[in-house]
């Protein structure tokens, strides 16, 4: 990890690929990453974490499958939510977005169970930002 200020638009500007996200610093146990998405990802569950987004540019949606029925969360630039643990989901971003994301360093990007896997999904616990 770097103990130098790390700019977010330099960390976006350093990679491409899509639903891939970069390790862009660790608070204590927790990984704070950042990804370009765009598309749908995949609905998935996270057992024994939350999944907090932030996002930093673009339109995020997430699609919750709750206990009352499925819903869409609507996320425009500069908006927050955390997925609670257990709760399926689907993100995705139609026209594009970038997001950043906190969770447990070592959290899959695609749950503990979830559906098959598309090719455009880097399935992953993160990988290093290369600045």
């Amino acid at each position: 990890m770097s103990s130098e200020p790390i700019p977010l638009g330099d960390a976006l500007a350093s990679f491409d690929a899509l639903w891939s996200p970069r390790i862009v610093t660790r608070v204590n146990d927790y990984d704070v990453r950042i990804a370009k998405v765009e598309g749908e990802h995949l609905w998935h569950v996270h057992d024994h974490t939350d999944e907090f987004f932030l996002v930093l540019d673009g339109e995020f949606r997430i699609s919750l499958r709750e206990p009352g029925g499925e819903r869409t969360v609507v996320l425009p630039k500069g908006a927050v939510f955390t997925v609670p643990r257990g709760t399926e989901h689907k993100p995705e971003a139609p026209s594009g977005a970038a997001i950043l994301m906190f969770e447990p360093t070592g959290t899959s990007n695609v749950g503990d169970r979830h559906d098959a896997i598309p090719d455009h999904v880097d399935p992953t616990t993160g990988h290093a930002l290369d600045l």
